[in-house]
């Protein structure tokens, strides 16, 4: 039961440490003079896991705040993604 625990929280933290280095590579091509790309992968990692951190990286970096679609679905992804973890967790009980 605890290798579950624990392949549980790594995917969650491999998913989340992906989508913050995604966002900051895409906020460094930016800068660097590019166009803003792969907006796709961005949501698909948040859907994935890693709203949250996309959602607070947009803010600790002042990166894409004026995109009225990340700002108003990562949050609600963000629940989803909360609640998803929090069933995951509490379903591990229901095998053993």
């Amino acid at each position: 039961m605890t290798i579950l625990y624990v392949s549980f929280t790594v995917y969650i933290l491999a998913v989340n440490f992906y989508a913050f280095r995604f966002l900051k590579s895409q906020k460094e091509s930016y800068e660097a003079g590019g166009e803003i790309k792969g907006d796709g992968k961005l949501l698909l990692a948040a859907v994935l896991g890693g709203a949250i951190a996309v959602y607070a990286s947009m803010f600790a970096m002042h990166y894409r705040l004026g995109n009225l679609f990340f700002m108003i679905f990562m949050p609600l992804i963000a629940v989803l993604n909360v609640y998803c973890f929090f069933l995951g967790f509490r379903g591990i009980y229901m095998f053993f």
